[in-house]
């Protein structure tokens, strides 16, 4: 199999801000639309229109890295080695599992171990080594860099937590990731909001606000899980499609930009 071509898409800003979003890809391997069962084909866990919510990127010179490929290729926020990152119940780095408990591919017809390999270094190491690249540029330039991962997830999985998820879910594994003030600026924003809010409850970070958020080092990560419900159409999202809400995005999408320019106004954290 030939080198696996276009991993992301990138854009390079001046700001101290870099916006990574590995879940938003939609693309497939040649194969897989062979490989996958009937649930997967619809991609239900992709972080749907991540791109589209942070459209104000550019207008701010943030730096944006955002996966091509489908997490049903290769999971980005997982560590590479697929040790667990969570005690609960969750999906690995090459997923076999829906978020509905369903497999995502039919029966054998997973990745051959040489495919995984060959996924791992042209997307996997192709995606963490931009974002490593990016952040010592950007530190170097500011003293310092912030580094903001954005997710989104449906309101309710079961097979993930119980009950309805807050919209807005702030993660800096615990304190490690970032200095405390600045996700304590993110969480009061959204406080003076009509939307839910919550910073480390079920989504801490995953692997990429754990591995890249060192702040002692200057470099600072807080993730977003963003629930769904927030900009995707109700209706028909409950019949299986997955389409952008326009109203709820004119809502929703100016909260995202103020968290943004809160980032880049902060200063060195």
């Amino acid at each position: 199999m030939s080198k696996i071509a276009n991993p992301f898409n990138f854009h390079q800003g001046e700001s101290p801000v870099l916006v990574s979003m590995p879940h938003s890809g939609l693309a497939l391997l040649d194969h897989m639309q062979a490989t996958l069962s009937e649930a997967a084909k619809l991609l239900p866990d992709t972080d749907w229109y991540i791109p589209e919510l942070y459209d104000f990127l550019a207008e701010l010179d943030v730096t944006v890295i955002s996966a091509n490929y489908s997490r049903y290729v290769i999971d980005l926020n997982r560590p590479v080695d697929d040790k667990p990152l969570y005690s609960t119940k969750t999906t690995g780095l090459f997923p076999d599992i829906l978020f509905a408990d369903k497999p995502v591919f039919l029966q054998g017809k997973h990745h051959s171990d040489s495919l995984k390999a060959q996924i791992k270094e042209d997307i996997w190491q192709a995606y963490h080594g931009k974002i490593a690249k990016e952040l010592e540029r950007i530190k170097a330039k500011f003293g310092y860099a912030i580094l903001f991962d954005a997710h989104s997830i449906a309101a309710q999985v079961p097979m993930l937590f119980e009950g309805t998820l807050p919209d807005f879910n702030f993660g800096n594994n615990d304190g490690a990731a970032c200095d405390p003030k600045l996700l304590k600026s993110l969480d009061e924003i959204i406080a003076g909001t009509n939307y839910s809010h919550v910073a480390n409850g079920r989504f801490k970070g995953g692997y990429i606000t754990r591995s890249f958020g060192q702040p002692e080092q200057g470099i600072h990560a807080i993730q977003l899980e963003l629930s769904q419900a927030t900009y995707l159409d109700d209706g028909l999202f409950k019949e299986g499609v997955y389409q952008l809400d326009e109203e709820k995005k004119k809502k929703v999408s100016p909260q995202l930009k103020r968290l943004i320019e809160a980032l880049i106004t902060a200063g060195r954290p």
